[in-house]
């Protein structure tokens, strides 16, 4: 959080009666009559579900709507500049110089074919404010503050060959290069591990006190917002639902909506108990796998019983996913053997029977990249029936009804297309789709990641219940120690490719614990609003 903000603080920004409406007929309000003014030093938290009107408000403060978006209402004071109102000409003087934006994946905002130190300093060089050697030396010292190696090899590497958080410390700096008024934080650590997460969140407040600059900070997790927000502003169906102090909030919610965020982040729910012996349905030995000369396995072997949820947990770039990828056949293994029911598993899915394929499913972590835009819900959960069932067209129609019923979703939702749905919604028609096969295992990629705390709860019981109905097992990977509790019979922590602690949830995660596992439970947000301040300490 900032330090404390003296009495003569000036207001920077004022929002008045901001109205945004998506165009069609009759037009959508997304943004409904939203105020609030933030002044110089300060940081407002928008917090608040999937299609909130939390990114829709920040980039309207930037004097930009999405394509198929309007600003229909309201007055946007930056100073005394209506924002909503100047021209393009003059908007692009300020964007990128007075106000900057940090998106949420800086993988998708870095240009590949450009060094990262030449898009770090051009917004400084484009308006003028640094020619190049001040800009460099700007730059360098951004990227010596955040802790970013070798800062002169830094400035001259590219995109792909650094990390995702230094990746995301370096958008950080480019927002700051130009010294602006105003920064944007759109989710910047949206579906980050928690070490990584900690390690934003620190530049993120170094940047608050240091350069004093305003900000406004955009997510879904209340926990994260209350380390950095002064005020905190609660979002739903674009309309403001409260508005107060990061600690009234925090500890005196008004509004029912606000309360259930908070105990969204507080959930003690657990996995069913599974009848019976463990028998073992996967088997995995002493797995290895290359890319190129880096060894991104190494050596693991695990169980996961049949009706069981085994999650594998760590750091980006620790193996998890690509640990998944070999069991569903997406990438070969250098070494070892995989085996389900006591069977071979074939490296490839060339090389898999379409029984192999039926058994083994997959749900991924962004589902707007798994189903296709342009084809019908009910066509997409169809095909996956005709994939693996002998059912005829009337018995596939009959089966896509009681899919959708199955993950909670309405029978009217087979004739709308994956756009018209919210993120929760497409998740459980990827759920869904999963389920058409009957398979005996699914792996569970990250799937509440992206997912505001309400929806990916509802998903986790979801699971849990389908898990309890069908007895299948599920392989979840995430970097989530609260979904671990909430999902998992089993953990295997993963670090640099390796199993370094693996067992029951409960044994697994108790004390004393290697040094490892305790970083990534002391790296979780507690929601409380000096937990930040106390780990900088």
């Amino acid at each position: 959080m900032t330090n404390g903000h003296l009495a003569t603080s000036q207001c920077l920004l004022s929002v008045e009666h901001l109205h945004v409406s998506a165009n069609g007929k009759p037009a959508r309000l997304l943004v409904d009559d939203i105020s609030f003014t933030l002044n110089t030093g300060e940081v407002l938290g928008l917090i608040g579900e999937s299609g909130a009107g939390k990114s829709t408000i920040g980039q309207a403060i930037l004097g930009h709507c999405r394509d198929g978006m309007t600003l229909t209402g309201g007055r946007i004071m930056f100073h005394d500049q209506d924002l909503a109102r100047l021209p393009e000409r003059q908007l692009r003087h300020i964007r990128g110089k007075r106000i900057a934006y940090v998106a949420q994946s800086a993988g998708a905002a870095f240009n590949p074919a450009l060094t990262i130190g030449a898009q770090v300093v051009e917004a400084a060089r484009l308006h003028g404010v640094l020619d190049a050697q001040a800009a460099r030396a700007r730059a360098l010292e951004l990227f010596q503050r955040f802790s970013l190696p070798q800062p002169e090899q830094f400035y001259q590497r590219y995109p792909h060959q650094v990390s995702g958080g230094q990746l995301q410390r370096a958008m950080i700096a480019m927002a700051l290069c130009s010294r602006p008024e105003l920064i944007i934080f759109d989710e910047p650590t949206t579906a980050l591990d928690v070490i990584t997460q900690l390690e934003i969140l620190q530049a993120i407040a170094e940047v608050i006190r240091h350069d004093g600059v305003a900000a406004i900070y955009i997510s879904h997790d209340l926990a994260v917002v209350a380390q950095l927000a002064d005020h905190i502003m609660v979002l739903r169906h674009g309309r403001q639902v409260e508005h107060n102090t990061t600690r009234q909030i925090l500890h005196f919610p008004a509004e029912q909506y606000t309360r259930d965020l908070l105990n969204a982040g507080r959930s003690d729910c657990r996995p069913g108990i599974v009848p019976g012996e463990a028998t073992t349905l996967l088997a995995i030995r002493s797995l290895s796998v290359r890319y190129s000369h880096q060894r991104v396995l190494d050596g693991v072997c695990l169980n996961l019983s049949k009706g069981r949820t085994l999650a594998v947990i760590g750091e980006s770039g620790s193996g998890k996913s690509t640990l998944g990828k070999v069991i569903c056949g997406l990438l070969a293994a250098e070494e070892g053997s995989v085996t389900l029911n006591g069977l071979p598993l074939p490296p490839t899915l060339r090389q898999r029977s379409r029984q192999h394929l039926q058994r083994i499913q997959m749900i991924h972590q962004i589902p707007d990249t798994a189903l296709n835009p342009k084809l019908l819900i009910g066509d997409q959960l169809n095909r996956a029936l005709q994939q693996f069932t002998g059912l005829d067209r009337a018995q596939r129609e009959q089966r896509v009804r009681e899919l959708l019923g199955q993950v909670g979703l309405e029978v009217s939702l087979a004739k709308r297309y994956p756009p018209t749905l919210s993120g929760g919604q497409k998740q459980r028609v990827c759920i869904a789709r999963a389920l058409a096969a009957q398979p005996s295992l699914i792996v569970c990629d990250e799937p509440t990641s992206a997912l505001d705390p309400l929806v990916a709860r509802e998903v986790l019981q979801l699971l849990r219940q389908l898990q309890q109905d069908t007895g299948v097992s599920l392989l979840f990977i995430t970097h989530d120690l609260q979904v671990v509790k909430e999902i998992a019979h089993d953990v295997a922590v993963l670090r640099a490719g390796r199993i370094i602690r693996q067992g029951s949830v409960d044994d697994a995660l108790r004390p004393p614990l290697d040094g490892y596992t305790q970083c990534l439970i002391d790296a979780v947000p507690e929601m409380r609003e000096d937990w930040l301040a106390q780990v900088m300490a």
